[in-house]
């Protein structure tokens, strides 16, 4: 089995730094900083003290997040940044198909897109087509290409993710699902 993103001295030092209670050394203290985040309510110790403990490990998550989409930019194209990897996967699947589009999905300004939109083209992963209903627009379109490099970079995720999944039952994995989605 290879080594997981969260196994790597990379992904450590990235939990650290994205780990909510590593950001201020004030709040290394957890009942200091409950109480700091108290607004009015009742104090509640032991929620406090969960409420924190899920605010590491989402920090903790979303850092082998990044180390993920490092990992599959490169699965990809070893010049590919985890942005562009980002940008190909909406592209691929149709989420967002003009620049403009891209931008607004994950959040970044037009030289960014316009930049690694380039990059796309230039490494043959993407294509700009005329847009059918409008002819001043492109749209980017995926190439074989990149639908193959894409689907071989998920592939491994999907496959480490299913991994850790399965160990959990089908109530627990339904539980989850409804948390994550009152949480978003």
């Amino acid at each position: 089995m290879s080594a997981r993103p969260d196994d790597t001295p990379a992904a450590d030092a990235e939990a650290a730094h994205a780990d909510p209670g590593n950001v201020d050394p004030a709040d290394a203290n957890p009942t200091e900083r409950s109480a700091r985040v108290q607004t009015g309510a009742e104090q509640d110790p032991p929620r406090d003290q969960a409420v924190i403990r899920v605010e590491q490990e989402l920090g903790r998550l979303f850092a082998r997040i990044r180390v993920s989409w490092r990992e599959a930019a490169a699965i990809v194209h070893p010049d590919l940044q985890p942005l562009g990897y980002q940008m190909l996967t909406a592209i691929e699947s149709g989420r967002a198909t003009t620049a403009g589009e891209i931008g607004k999905r994950l959040q970044t300004d037009k030289s960014a897109v316009s930049r690694l939109v380039r990059q796309l083209e230039e490494l043959g992963l993407v294509e700009s087509i005329p847009d059918a209903g409008d002819r001043r627009a492109r749209r980017l379109v995926a190439t074989p290409l990149a639908q193959e490099r894409v689907a071989q970079a998920r592939s491994a995720y999907e496959s480490r993710i299913a991994d850790r999944l399965r160990r959990w039952t089908a109530a627990d994995l339904e539980h989850f699902a409804e948390l994550l989605g009152d949480l978003g």
